[in-house]
């Protein structure tokens, strides 16, 4: 069946057409992007601003025509950080329904860092073992392990790469101290709950997936998209601490003339990097792997497998 999966994030919003049954990988048919950038489109009461809701309902109706052009079936739609964390999300959400005719779930954290963790064990397969998988958002980071393929733990932080520029680089660069202030409060925050982690032992494999993880580890010298999503790729920790003063010093032409790193993102690079070199540091996981499968495809995933049980049932 064709399935259009609609992803609102704190960043963009993205509808994947996707030729998936049960027992293949998901194929994916069209894709259609916008930079929607709602985690900064928040007033200062922490409501999405009727800019980012028009920008927002506008593309819901444009994803919805592009999905019935292409044949789609279903539409899944779901909103992620953004919106589960602001004020106003039951109007916004009521909204973009009324005018765009697009039902949105608005997905917990924990349901987040869930379905990213069966897409990425999906990918790599039963021989990774005990798995550790971490996304850094635009909104939140999500953390989850476990041996299954529903992790043992899994939760969201409120550690987004949009969320913290739109924090602490608002007003211009951060002075050091105020680099080290929200170096501090970042690995206090992973550190609180990591116990959860490393209680059942270390992970027999550890990874990462999405836009920042796949730029940081682009930036630090791992195979370029157009390679294809087969080819390994790896982020290490040693090689993103020395790439780490360098970004802190580059302008955002010079962050935006790297490798792997989107125009309208060079903001968020740092406080990505942060996060990330924290997560590696705090887990003591040398490197992490790049999975090219994330939320979208557990989503996708999950739809799948409910299909599949109604379909032996009947």
């Amino acid at each position: 069946m064709r399935l259009g999966v609609l992803d609102i994030g704190s960043n963009t919003g993205h509808l994947l057409v996707v030729d998936a049954h049960g027992g293949a990988a998901p194929l994916p048919a069209s894709s259609h992007k916008q930079a929607l950038r709602l985690a900064e489109h928040l007033d200062a009461d922490g409501a999405v601003t009727p800019q980012g809701v028009e920008a927002l309902t506008e593309f819901c109706a444009s994803a919805t025509r592009i999905a019935e052009d292409k044949g789609c079936e279903e539409m899944l739609g779901f909103a992620t950080s953004a919106v589960r964390d602001s004020v106003n999300s039951d109007e916004v959400l009521a909204h973009v329904e009324r005018h765009s005719g697009v039902s949105l779930e608005v997905l917990s954290g924990e349901d987040e860092a869930r379905l990213t963790f069966l897409a990425v064990r999906r990918w790599f397969g039963w021989s990774a073992g005990r798995l550790a998988i971490f996304d850094i958002g635009g909104g939140s980071l999500e953390i989850a392990g476990g041996a299954d393929e529903a992790p043992d733990v899994a939760w969201s932080l409120p550690l987004g790469a949009a969320r913290m520029a739109r924090a602490w680089f608002g007003g211009g660069r951060p002075s050091e101290e105020e680099i080290r202030q929200l170096r501090r409060e970042i690995r206090a925050e992973i550190a609180r709950d990591a116990g959860n982690l490393l209680r059942p032992g270390v992970p027999d494999k550890a990874a990462a997936t999405s836009k920042t993880f796949r730029s940081l580890a682009r930036i630090c010298g791992a195979a370029p998209s157009g390679d294809g999503p087969l080819v390994p790729r790896t982020l290490e920790l040693e090689t993103l601490s020395g790439w780490i003063p360098k970004l802190m010093d580059m302008s955002d032409q010079e962050l935006a003339d790297l490798p792997g790193v989107s125009p309208s993102r060079t903001h968020q690079i740092v406080p990505g990097a942060l996060v990330a070199e924290a997560c590696m540091d705090i887990f003591d996981l040398p490197a992490l792997e790049i999975c090219p499968w994330a939320l979208r495809e557990g989503v996708i995933l999950e739809r799948l497998d409910q299909i599949s049980v109604v379909t032996r049932l009947h």
